[in-house]
């Protein structure tokens, strides 16, 4: 009987409770909860200052973004496929904010080319003459039958590299006639695919993939910046096109602040499509590596760059040298992890410093830094440039040779095996140089063969890292791949991972990396156009 009176006073006691939680919940909670949409760092600063001209990215279809701009009188300033740019005030931006419709709101933020103005031995560095060449068991590639789309400040289609209809399709989403006035998307282009100078001393210098064709969708002004919405706009309309011109990759040397969670950022939302279209995106990291007084920073990555579906490029400086043993990270290139997300980001490293390529006729950068003059003149002209703009040439260049050798190669396949076969560089660790700097010499043979091997290049025997991660579904992973591979497994569509992969709960930092306890949050790091980075890791210590 006492058994029975105790448990009836706890029965009483727990549902005494729990009616009390139950009121105190319903008390706490209000009517009905007021939405509000995301909003990005740049468009919550314009509304805390009330800013008179914005300009928000929104998303819907052409019916759904009709009828938000005549709910609220807006003034629909550019159609893109999945939303649309409206020219909004603060009060008007407050009230989109708060529209059912809206999940997220983006600014159609400034885009800037991403090139650091400062005998070139980039292909030798990476291997890419051994892959010219070819050899017994690796046949010759030029990235024959392969279309890049290089999405930038257009290309000097007059300079000799791209003679013989190497851009075969132009769309200039600025207005213009795609004929670029900055000079960077030119160099760019020819680091792609740029055919072999025409003279005795301009004879060394070629793209990466100079079979390879180019698509120019120029997005940049004659000042080199531009805003994200054009670049969402060229993305689709290469995906869109991407029978037609056989477009298999995506050149992506630009970037700006990232403002937002890669979900909600409308660019990177864009990359995605791409990628699950079959089109590889490569970005190029950033130059945000270190402050003017030369500290070391951290979590500086640029958008698109920051997506994990984009193929994030890191810069190598080789030193002038085409040995591998001596090449460090570039100072400047920006470091992960990304912002918002914290994502192991760049995921590959490749040579982006003193790169020599096209110089555009007349262009800005040609006539404000003539001291980047190399050699030739007029048509035949080349002059160096630094970044992670390079870097990410290069890579495009590397993945239209891999395509030439397997067609089939779907985007996280060619991600793979360029990971895969890349050189860890330990100075660096993951967040600074990704899995390792590329060898595509060993990618190549990796892609013909399903087996990792030691290659050798400029003289030096290279070992694959064995490393690969940030998979798009496992972003917070990191890939461990000292692994064999399943060759009987392996189709001609794509690569299978062995089922001896171990996935890795923790990220692992390499043990020449120490996080010390200084690490500040810096906000003295500032982007051209005046906007802080007030989220990037600064290590105060040397590094």
């Amino acid at each position: 009987m006492m058994i029975a009176n105790w448990m009836e006073v706890c029965l009483r006691r727990a549902m005494i409770a729990a009616v009390l939680a139950l009121a105190g919940t319903l008390m706490a909670a209000p009517a009905h909860a007021e939405h509000h949409a995301r909003l990005s760092a740049d468009l919550a600063d314009h509304l805390s200052a009330g800013s008179q001209t914005i300009d928000v990215i929104v998303h819907g279809d052409a019916a759904s973004v009709a009828a938000v701009a005549r709910r609220y009188n807006l003034r629909i300033k550019k159609s893109l496929k999945e939303g649309a740019v409206l020219s909004v005030n603060a009060g008007q931006l407050d009230a989109l904010r708060r529209d059912d419709t809206q999940d997220h709101l983006s600014g159609d933020i400034r885009i800037r080319s991403i090139a650091d103005v400062t005998a070139d031995v980039t292909a030798q560095a990476i291997g890419a003459d051994q892959v010219w060449d070819g050899s017994d068991d690796l046949p010759s590639l030029t990235g024959s039958g392969v279309a890049v789309a290089v999405i930038d400040s257009g290309i000097d289609t007059r300079h000799n590299a791209f003679l013989r209809n190497r851009v075969i399709a132009t769309h200039d989403f600025t207005g213009g006639d795609g004929i670029d006035q900055f000079g960077h998307g030119t160099h760019v282009a020819g680091i792609i695919a740029g055919r072999r100078g025409r003279t005795a001393e301009t004879r060394d210098y070629r793209g990466i993939a100079s079979g390879a064709y180019l698509i120019n969708l120029r997005v940049l002004g004659d000042d080199g910046s531009g805003v994200s919405s054009d670049v969402i706009e060229a993305i689709d309309w290469a995906i869109e096109h991407q029978l037609e011109y056989r477009i298999r990759v995506i050149n992506l040397s630009l970037g700006a602040p990232v403002m937002q969670p890669y979900r909600d950022d409308p660019l990177c939302e864009a990359v995605e499509r791409a990628v699950k279209a079959g089109i590889t995106v490569v970005a190029a990291a950033g130059n945000f590596g270190r402050t003017k007084e030369g500290k070391s920073v951290y979590g500086a990555i640029t958008t698109p760059g920051n997506s994990p579906h984009a193929l994030t490029v890191g810069a190598i400086d080789t030193h002038g040298t085409p040995e591998r043993s001596d090449d460090t990270l570039a100072p400047y290139s920006s470091k992960g992890p990304t912002r918002y997300d914290l994502i192991l980001k760049p995921d590959l490293s490749a040579p982006g410093s003193h790169v020599v390529s096209a110089e555009g006729v007349g262009t800005y950068l040609s006539k404000t830094y003539p001291e980047r003059h190399v050699a030739g003149s007029g048509a035949n002209a080349y002059m160096q440039l630094s970044g992670t703009s390079m870097a990410a040439g290069v890579v495009s260049g590397a993945v239209a040779l891999l395509l030439e050798e397997r067609p089939n190669l779907k985007p996280a396949d060619a991600k793979a095996a360029l990971q895969l076969t890349s050189t860890f560089v330990r100075s660096a660790g993951l967040i600074g140089a990704g899995a390792g700097e590329l060898n595509v010499l060993a990618a190549a043979s990796f892609v013909g063969t399903d087996q990792i091997t030691s290659t050798e290049v400029a003289g030096e025997t290279i070992t694959a890292s064995r490393i690969a991660f940030v998979d798009p579904d496992q972003s917070s992973v990191m890939r461990q791949a000292a692994i064999g591979w399943d060759t009987s497994r392996l189709g001609s569509n794509s690569i299978v991972w062995d089922t001896a992969i171990v996935w890795d709960t923790a990220i692992v930092w390499d043990t020449a990396i120490v996080w010390d306890t200084a690490i500040v949050w810096d906000t003295a790091i500032v982007w051209d156009t005046a906007i802080v980075w007030d989220t990037a890791i600064v290590w105060d210590t040397a590094n």
